[in-house]
């Protein structure tokens, strides 16, 4: 199973490429400067001469609070590329998976999101993802988009990472508690991106398998609860203390503004194609494990002291 995955240093590419190391999946990652989704010259024929059997659509302009200046950025790449892909992707008869996110909802409803809720994004990167995701549908029946959020891993920058950083020196934290999601590891994103495209290319008759697909973690959390999470860990690995303090979205005012509600309901996900994220808490660990080994060994040195 030969896989593109556009994208060279993103969490999820990365995570992939460490999964797919142990499974029957070969990743190729395109990504720049040789592969630029931004640009309206990509060399797509990249990926054509790849022979993949699916296209991963992961690369994306991800800064939240700078998409609200540069729209044009962000359509270019969320919008335009996925777009490219697809049409890519219909002339090589393959799949294209698009990888999107819960910021294409506005956040207004009480309870987790599901895939026939109608989206309302409230900001430009998630107007950007949304139009990436209309454009990727409308190519090929073949198609499909997996939602994701709150994605953090032992690669590049993440909430998880920050909330390590900022415990190097600093005995509490402000929070933000009244936004709720499903934080997610990227490597179990991973093992479920691969179980789709599995899934899809075993049987290319089961229509079924494609479509809009939610991928989040099990339970759900706040912000708060997540600093929480990863500092009860800290202190119970290494005796650093740290503190959170609980404050709302109004106390941590932001260019963009964020959903309150990015819980994303993956049933049809575990019904239809066999898969189902573990429970947010459980993945929490093992990542903060790998981080502090890599990244922050100095914390390990709070329990000597």
């Amino acid at each position: 199973m030969r896989i593109v995955v556009t994208g060279k240093t993103g969490q999820l590419v990365r995570s992939l490429q460490e999964r797919a190391a142990a499974s029957d999946a070969q990743i190729i990652a395109l990504g720049r400067p040789e592969l630029d989704l931004g640009t309206a010259d990509a060399d797509l024929g990249l990926i054509e001469a790849a022979q993949p059997d699916l296209i991963v659509s992961a690369a994306a302009y991800t800064a939240v609070d700078k998409a609200e200046d540069e729209p044009d950025a962000a359509f270019a790449i969320n919008t335009e590329g996925p777009r490219a892909l697809a049409a890519l992707a219909g002339r090589l008869a393959v799949p294209l998976i698009q990888i999107s996110t819960d910021y294409v909802f506005d956040g207004s409803k009480p309870t987790p999101w599901v895939e026939t809720d109608k989206p309302g994004p409230i900001g430009v990167y998630g107007a950007s993802k949304l139009a990436g995701e209309e454009a990727v549908l409308a190519a090929s029946p073949d198609n499909i988009v997996i939602r994701v959020g709150w994605v953090y891993s032992p690669f590049g920058g993440n909430f998880a990472k920050t909330m390590l950083r900022l415990a190097g020196d600093r005995d509490t934290l402000r929070v933000v508690a009244d936004q709720v999601g499903g934080p997610s590891s990227a490597l179990d994103l991973a093992d479920g991106v691969l179980t789709v495209a599995r899934n899809v290319l075993a049987a290319p008759e089961r229509r079924e398998l494609r479509g809009v697909f939610h991928m989040g973690a099990g339970g759900e959390g706040s912000w708060a609860d997540f600093a929480e999470e990863i500092f009860g860990w800290l202190e119970q690995q290494t005796g650093r203390r740290v503190g959170v303090e609980r404050i709302t979205t109004d106390q941590y005012p932001t260019r963009a503004r964020r959903p309150a509600n990015s819980r994303l309901e993956s049933t049809k996900l575990a019904e239809v194609h066999g898969f189902r994220m573990p429970p947010w808490r459980a993945s929490v660990a093992p990542v903060l494990q790998r981080l502090v080994d890599t990244d922050f060994q100095h914390l390990k040195a709070s329990r000597a002291s």
